[in-house]
């Protein structure tokens, strides 16, 4: 054989000519004769990356580190290797020592800002993204995906820039056409959303999430069977796409389509948003228990813990024999303690005791087939301490009048919650019907802005749900009012669940729960609903919830 430095030539002349196996062959000659050859390692572990053997890519370029810890070119090459695996953390790692040895090139930014989103460090991954364009200005990929960064933080004008840049940069790019409908949507534009999204399809007509985000618009838009395409469509192109599963579900649930919509309903776990919550113990199916014991666990918000805690008293009533064990949100133990079928209530985060099967809140009525006639709608079904419900009927007690309950802002007012958001000066307007008095039932950042507003709202106090626990108090003072008017927040959902008159402003496409067309629920027989005719037409909503509140008032 040449010198080592002559066969190190010819290897590398194969591997810049595609003929990787020559390579592969060379380099490993070399080691076997100069086990040191640190670049023979590391150029090994490029072949092994290039052919998809990611272990062995790792395995060959530590091996060239052990023997050079300053090789930053192979550092970068090993969180290549190390994010292919899905192992981000260590990528980064690696990128950063690349960086931090001087390693200069674009490529290595832009995969640190990518595993670094991942992991959900945006703002970092926005500074790495930035970096890798400041080194490469034409990095339509970078772009890309610092408009993402923008997109996430509802920064929808600088998202709307970035890809328009990447566009401008790569005018064919299928996926950066998708994000910036994904963000001229959020920010408002549904037209030209429409259009970016027709462009990406134009491109790519295989690129599912194109699909998808144009039938989340339909949707929002009111088209529903052209989102019901877009969805299939979707779902044909890459079955796997949970997200398109999901929402196809929840559109077959909105339309009231129980039976296709709760199967796919359970795609919700796949999402992004609902990571699956392992446990050794299969999941339930809605055979016997006999004597067994189930756990039930809450997942998402509190109002969906309100709204599907009816179905604890059927598990247990289905299922006499076997032990119900009950897992909630920690501050919501005080007030859900009440409820039937519970034999243990235990908060989050507290040691599970044995059980045989588990299931969560929100997967039982697909178990136990529900549709708009079987929905198990009887109430009350949560019920608060009769104590503190009295103390708060002496409280209220210089109250003289109809008294109205009202709430307008959820979850802070952010991302797609804050459409839900009612402009607290048509809840003030309700102030101006003749013996109405307002109560208010929003804390936080509701009880800041009631603050600034001169409306003559009850105010409940600064300590109110802060000393009995979260909802106790709201409870005990619904249960003395006449009326509950909200925004879709779980005031509706806790409302409904105590039997207390309540009316509810909902979107033009609202939520999954509250259907179509129609001013009942069936999920709670005290709530009547008022809905938007167009896309954020409160004042209409309002216009009619004054009119009925004047007629009951005769």
């Amino acid at each position: 054989m040449a010198t080592t430095s002559e066969a190190l030539a010819a290897a590398i002349e194969h591997h810049q000519g595609g003929r990787l196996r020559n390579a592969e062959q060379l380099y490993r000659e070399i080691i076997a004769i100069d086990p040191s050859a640190g670049d023979a390692w590391h150029l090994l572990g490029l072949v092994a990356y290039q052919e998809g053997n990611q272990v062995g890519a790792v395995q060959y370029i530590q091996r060239a580190l052990q023997l050079n810890p300053n090789f930053a070119e192979a550092h970068y090459n090993l969180g290549n290797a190390l994010f292919r695996l899905g192992e981000l953390e260590a990528s980064i790692a690696s990128y950063r020592r690349a960086l931090a040895l001087g390693l200069s090139i674009a490529t290595a930014h832009y995969y640190l800002g990518i595993a670094l989103y991942r992991i959900g460090k945006k703002s970092d991954a926005a500074t790495a993204f930035r970096r890798a364009i400041e080194l490469k200005p034409d990095y339509a990929e970078a772009y890309s995906d610092l408009g993402t960064t923008f997109k996430d933080e509802a920064k929808f004008d600088d998202a709307v820039a970035s890809y328009r840049r990447a566009l401008e940069l790569k005018p064919n790019y299928a996926e950066a056409e998708s994000n910036l409908g994904v963000a001229l949507h959020k920010r408002g534009d549904w037209d030209e959303a429409v259009a970016a999204f027709g462009r990406a399809i134009a491109i790519n007509a295989g690129l599912a999430e194109a699909h998808y985000n144009l039938g989340l618009l339909l949707q929002e838009q009111g088209k529903l069977g052209e989102a019901d395409a877009s969805y299939c469509e979707a779902i044909r192109l890459q079955p796997e796409l949970a997200e398109a599963n999901y929402c196809h579900s929840t559109l077959k649930l909105l339309q009231g389509d129980f039976e296709n919509g709760w199967p796919g309903f359970e795609w919700r776990w796949k999402t992004k948003q609902m990571p699956w919550r392992e446990f050794s113990q299969p999941r339930w199916d809605g055979r016997s228990l006999g004597d067994r014991t189930i756990l039930l666990h809450a997942e998402q918000g509190f109002g969906d813990t309100f709204h599907f805690f009816r179905y604890v008293a059927l598990v247990k009533e289905r299922n006499p024999a076997a032990t119900v064990v009950v897992e909630c949100q920690r501050r919501l133990e005080r007030l859900l303690v009440r409820c039937p079928g519970i034999d243990r209530l235990i908060g989050e985060g507290d040691e599970l005791p044995r059980f045989d099967v588990h299931c969560p809140l929100l997967s039982l009525p697909g178990i136990f087939n529900s549709n708009i006639e079987t929905i198990p709608a009887e109430v009350p079904y949560l019920f608060t301490d009769p104590e503190l419900v009295q103390e708060w009927r002496e409280r209220l007690r210089t109250c003289v009048g109809f008294r109205v309950g009202v709430n307008w802002k959820g979850r802070s007012g952010h991302g797609e919650f804050q459409k839900r958001n009612i402009p607290l000066e048509l809840i003030a307007q309700l102030a101006e019907i003749p013996g109405i008095v307002l109560v208010n039932l929003n804390r936080d950042e509701g009880r800041e802005e009631l603050a600034k507003a001169s409306v003559p709202f009850v105010d409940l106090g600064a300590n109110f749900d802060a000393v009995h626990g979260a909802y106790m108090d709201t409870t005990a003072v619904m249960m003395n009012l006449d009326l509950i008017i909200t925004s879709d927040t779980s005031i509706p959902h806790l409302a409904g669940a105590i039997g207390s008159p309540v009316w509810l402003a909902v979107l033009h496409i609202p939520d999954w729960r509250w259907l179509l067309d129609r001013s009942d629920s069936p999920w709670y027989p005290t709530m009547r609903l008022f809905r938007q005719k167009s896309p954020g037409d409160w004042k209409g909503v309002f216009s009619e919830i004054k009119a009925a509140l004047l007629e009951q008032l005769k």
